[in-house]
């Protein structure tokens, strides 16, 4: 690579397959759509540029670092603000931006081969229409890689989530427009900020420490002259930016997250490598005053002292006391019918093998605070009523559903949740621990055995007999909730080949799910697959790019067929 192309931010690290829903990919197929937008419009009504066609202009790249003007036009689907270079054939990628803002920003990589530029967000030269910054709740916003839309009113945030699932169906399902359905308007989050359950602020080890010298000889180490930074990462780079607070966090742990500084910083000549702060709230519900029985403590003292014994917290940060980490906060009553006004008492935990409650309508989750659960619990209770509502078919069918099959099924949320709908529900997933959980989960919630099995398996033998060979695939529908990579063909494969009358997909990202819905619809050859019976988002994380996804599918099969080829 030339000097100049180094100077020019030339970047040539090759892209992930379009099918792997990649971050890459995603941004790739953005900037694609709005290029093809732009040939379109100059081949019905070609434009003069400094006495030139623009198909005949050639894109000259800033050198890295200088600053450009430029007017945002679209968002892609990762949350960043696209604008066209003054020859219109090269996109700029900045975040923290709108559609109508005139922008300066800052080049920091040129992707010759794909036609656009990452570039750093500097300042807004003229706004958009749409921006809002008096929205902004966060003084770190801008800078921050958490947030991208603080500046954008709530109802237009959850109207770009849905054309995110939109834009996945189109360019990553590959199937034609009549097998995809309309996209219900995204289902917002009761909480706009203060809704994150979990956070992990992390420092840097001192510079040096991590050299193979250093490695290798630990005595080469240097510790800390002092506090370094302690918070989240410089959007577009890998530098930690000091964060004393960050609002979308729930109370009980943005208090946790004061503490933890002020623990690491008395604490910093211990240290010779960086670390990450795990802070998670657990909640425990008060009794109310006709059942609390006397006693000289108040309830919240009581309570907080009893939830820090049971969660095993670190022994090694002294437990936080109930005046400056014990929230006591009322849950409004939800569609899963928990008692009105019952509050609930909310501390953090900061050791990841520490036992944390979660209580999400009547239901009761415990769990290591190092494991996977849903981060917003404030979209919970609709969340799972709308999947209750779904699951099953909208007019009753014969033979009816009886079983459930919950792969990727973790500590159990919706096998337990979802079980009084179903005469038998089994829970599948490949990490022993998870299924440890779920088993004491369901005894938790009064959930008897022959109602809720948890299985350990892998997607090669998820529906073997030994697992769920006694289920009629006619009378059982499938959910999965798979990681943010989505599901291996291999599995895929199992899905179609078990045929369950319905398949209720849930995921963080919709473009893989988009990606793996399109298999199950195409079927295996010969064989038949499924229809898209509804596509909904939810907004789990307000103020961010990302969209929660739900596809509800029905199999396409002698009773259905009809509705499978109208789509």
């Amino acid at each position: 690579m030339t000097k100049r192309k180094r100077q020019q931010g030339f970047y040539t690290k090759r892209l992930k397959s379009s099918q792997e829903g990649s971050n890459e990919e995603v941004l790739l197929a953005d900037v694609r759509d709005v290029l093809r937008k732009v040939r379109r419009k100059e081949d019905s009504s070609p434009i003069q540029m400094n006495g030139k066609s623009p198909h005949t202009l050639s894109y000259e790249p800033p050198d890295r670092f200088t600053e450009v003007e430029v007017e945002i036009s679209s968002l892609s689907s990762t949350g960043d603000g696209l604008g066209l270079s003054s020859t219109s054939d090269h996109v700029y990628v900045v975040p923290f931006t709108l559609p109508g803002d005139q922008v300066r920003a800052k080049i920091i990589k040129y992707f010759a081969d794909h036609h656009y530029t990452l570039a750093d967000f500097v300042s807004v030269l003229k706004p958009s229409p749409r921006r809002n910054d008096s929205l902004v709740e966060c003084p770190y916003f801008a800078k921050c890689s958490g947030c991208q839309f603080q500046m954008l009113p709530y109802d237009e945030q959850l109207e770009y989530k849905k054309t995110v699932v939109e834009k996945a169906y189109r360019n990553f399902s590959r199937l034609p427009p009549n097998l995809i359905p309309a996209v219900r308007g995204t289902i917002g989050s009761p909480l706009q900020y203060g809704y994150r359950t979990k956070l992990t602020p992390h420092f840097d080890g001192p510079p040096g420490n991590m050299s193979k010298k250093a490695r290798m000889d630990p005595s080469l180490r240097k510790g800390f002259d002092r506090v370094p930074p302690i918070g989240f990462m410089i959007k577009g780079t890998r530098k930690t930016m000091d964060i004393e607070d960050c609002p979308i966090g729930t109370d009980a742990v943005r208090e946790g997250m004061k503490i933890e500084r002020k623990r690491v910083a008395s604490e910093i000549s211990n240290y010779t490598n960086g670390a990450t702060l795990l802070l998670r709230e657990s909640s425990q519900r008060i009794p109310t005053p006709k059942s609390t029985p006397k006693s000289p403590k108040s309830p919240t003292t009581m309570d907080s002292h009893l939830d820090i014994q049971e969660s095993g917290q670190n022994n090694q940060i002294a437990p936080p006391s109930p005046t400056d980490a014990s929230i006591v906060q009322t849950t409004p009553s939800t569609d899963l019918k928990i008692p009105c006004d019952q509050p609930l008492l909310k501390t953090y935990v900061t050791d990841q093998n520490a036992l944390i409650t979660e209580h999400i309508g009547p239901y009761t989750f415990r769990n290591p605070a190092g494991a996977f659960f849903q981060n917003n619990n404030s979209i919970l209770p609709s969340f799972l009523s709308y999947i209750r509502s779904h699951i099953l078919p909208p007019t009753s069918q014969t033979p009816p559903i009886k079983n459930l099959i919950d792969a990727y099924c973790g500590s159990g949320l919706f096998t337990i949740t979802l079980s009084p709908l179903f005469a038998s529900s089994t829970g599948i997933d490949i990490a022993p621990a998870s299924i440890n959980s779920a088993t004491h989960n369901a005894r938790l919630n009064n959930i008897p055995p022959e109602k809720a099995t948890f299985l350990t398996a892998t997607s090669a033998t998820i529906f073997g007999s030994e697992v769920v060979g006694g289920y009629d695939p006619d009378e059982t529908v499938v959910i999965v909730d798979p990681p943010r990579k989505g599901c291996d063909a291999e599995f895929l494969g199992q899905v179609l080949g078990f045929g369950a009358r319905r398949v209720v997909y849930v995921s963080c990202n919709v473009h893989t799910q988009a990606r793996d819905v399109g298999v199950l619809v195409r079927g295996k050859e010969g064989g038949a697959g499924y229809r898209i019976e509804s596509l909904q988002g939810f907004d789990f994380f307000p103020q961010t790019g990302h969209v929660e996804g739900v596809a509800v599918l029905e199999k396409v099969d002698e009773r259905n067929e009809g509705k499978g080829k109208e789509g």
